[in-house]
């Protein structure tokens, strides 16, 4: 039987997954392995260096700049607050003395005789990196962060805008097919991450941002309610940064399509849950997938899992990522190994398929996505 290889979409009630939480510099791992961490547990920790200010002595004090040693007592390292006293002048007889204070809290970084300037260094950031989901700690990288296993459903979309979110999962509609609308989004959704189906407009958008909500689940969004909900057009570049209070995930893609009955099904078995969501989308080299992960109540079990490869195969379920049958689902009945010849004039391997509405098609292989579903 032939097989081939495909990018898969997981839509899985149970599945084990690995997360890798790495800070973006060197610093100090919080966890070690075995440690049960929730999705705000933070794993590790960085320092950033403060800003470096500039405190002009000379200037302030109306001296020459190699005077400005004898005329304070701070020193390299020294500590300093706001407002306290950097350095005075002696005056004319203890009087029409020249004073500078700090505008800066920090540590005195240098004190330099030829620009007659003080340089201070601000406290250090603190840089938190958390588990972002339920789980457990299967490996400390030293010094960078660790990686977070959870046995949990899973739902991975198309497309998403927005960053990490954690919520409790609410249906916010009775069916995949129904249009996500303002009606539909409750004062008490602050939050929480809401499902629609067949897709959102832009009012619901706006007021679940307006509300605070942590993420909503929908078939697709229309790229014009995207833009105006952005204020820009994101193109083809790595989404996840976007400065949105609510995060987006879209299982099917743009404009307005039916959820898969079968992700929507799963998410209805996942209601009343809390669950993790990132919309970070990446569709070239080093495919990124927005995703919902909902912990399951069952022991972890830790398995050696297998590079991620899925294969084409008779009965394998898909969906089409390309025209004229975009966002469409069905099941593999065929797969020719001789290459065939389609409209652009191209020799390819393709493949046949039933689609859920009963149609058989042919399609190219490089134009449908595996969904997994366990």
């Amino acid at each position: 039987m032939g097989s081939a290889y495909t990018p898969g979409l997981t839509v899985s009630p149970d599945t084990v997954v690995e997360r890798v939480r790495r800070l973006p510099i060197k610093g100090e791992v919080l966890v070690d392995v075995g440690t049960r961490v929730e999705h705000d547990t933070v794993v590790a920790r960085a320092m950033l260096p403060g800003l470096l200010q500039t405190i002009r002595l000379a200037d302030g004090l109306g001296v020459e700049a190699k005077e400005v040693k004898n005329m304070t007592n701070l020193r390299e390292g020294d500590p300093l607050d706001k407002g306290d006293l950097v350095a005075e002048t002696k005056g004319f007889l203890g009087r029409f003395k020249k004073q500078v204070l700090s505008e800066f809290k920090g540590t005195v970084e240098s004190l330099s005789e030829v620009t007659g300037n003080i340089l201070v260094r601000e406290p250090s950031i603190p840089v938190d990196i958390s588990a972002y989901i339920h789980g457990e700690v299967v490996k400390v990288m030293e010094g960078e962060g660790a990686v977070v296993e959870t046995r949990c459903a899973m739902v991975q979309g198309i497309f998403g805008v927005g960053g990490e979110r954690n919520g409790t999962i609410r249906m916010a509609v009775g069916d995949y097919n129904t249009l996500l609308e303002e009606s539909h989004i409750q004062d008490s959704d602050n939050g929480k991450i809401i499902v629609g189906g067949s897709g959102v407009t832009a009012g619901a958008l706006k007021k679940a941002n307006e509300l605070g909500l942590a993420g909503m689940v929908v078939g697709a969004v229309r790229d014009v309610d995207l833009i105006q909900l952005l204020g820009y057009d994101i193109g083809v570049a790595i989404t996840g940064q976007e400065k949105v209070n609510t995060t987006l995930l879209c299982t099917e893609g743009f404009g307005q399509l039916p959820m898969a009955q079968r992700t929507f099904e799963l998410l209805k078995t996942l209601e009343g849950r809390k669950a993790s969501m990132n919309g970070a989308t990446q569709i070239r080299a080093g495919v990124i997938r927005p995703e919902v992960i909902c912990p399951n109540d069952v022991a972890f079990v830790h398995t050696e899992h297998a590079d991620g490869v899925s294969y084409l195969e008779i009965g394998t379920p898909i969906r089409v990522i390309r025209e004229p049958y975009f966002g469409l689902l069905g099941k593999v009945t065929g797969l020719p190994a001789t290459l065939q010849t389609v409209e652009s004039g191209a020799e390819v391997r393709v493949l046949k398929a039933v689609l859920d509405d009963g149609r058989e098609v042919i399609v190219p292989r490089a134009n449908v996505e595996i969904i997994a579903t366990s």
